[in-house]
């Protein structure tokens, strides 16, 4: 499965504010390829901000349409007004390990929850606008042996199967290669083995 993920670095967020009727909502936006990051980035958030009224957050650690590694909370605002409306404006943007924390210190004047709704909604729909993007692809790994007059050509057939060589392990009599492989394409290496003369023995496949 290809799809888009924050061209962001562990660790590093992107901030974006706004404010209505004298709140101030802050966005802290971030990659989150699993739940403990997003862990890391709330406990940051609350760090920098610890006199906040509220620190609301949403973040799906996955893959759009993941079902289990996602989350929200409302953090003491009305129930549903604040977590949700983030969680589906995230869901909305097709982006995957993404999360984000919003903000808020209240500015005297009471919102409402449609007014809330909107103004959860509205601050982390703009801070996605400006958000850097880049492709991500999932993969399996494979590993194969193959002897080393026959590396340059599975080096050269592997790249136009977007695959990625992540390790060469050099023996004797050959190289061992650990591949990570486009988990939405089938692990087809007839073609390389033909290539190959038949010099090429599949190892092992995570799946």
């Amino acid at each position: 499965m290809r799809y888009a993920i924050p061209d962001l670095a562990s660790g590093e967020h992107r901030y974006h504010e706004i404010e209505i009727e004298k709140s101030r909502f802050i966005t802290w936006t971030a990659f989150i390829p699993d739940i403990a990051s997003f862990d890391v980035l709330l406990a940051q958030a609350r760090a920098a901000h610890p006199n906040a009224s509220h620190h609301c957050t949403a973040y799906i650690a996955g893959a759009p349409g993941e079902q289990n590694a996602i989350g929200f909370s409302d953090d003491g605002e009305p129930g549903g007004t604040a977590g949700r409306p983030m969680y589906q404006a995230l869901e909305g943007s097709g982006l995957g390990q993404v999360g984000c924390v919003v903000i808020r210190y209240f500015g005297g004047t009471k919102l409402g929850t449609g007014g809330l709704v909107r103004a959860y909604t509205q601050a982390v729909v703009q801070a996605l606008e400006d958000l850097p993007r880049r492709p991500f692809i999932e993969r399996r790994t494979l590993r194969i042996r193959i002897d080393f007059a026959g590396e340059a050509i599975a080096r050269e057939w592997l790249a136009t199967q977007d695959a990625l060589i992540e390790n060469a392990d050099y023996e004797a009599d050959g190289v061992t290669l650990d591949i990570a492989w486009p988990r939405e394409r089938a692990s087809d290496l007839s073609e390389l083995t033909s290539r190959l003369k038949g010099r090429l023995t599949p190892l092992d496949v995570s799946l």
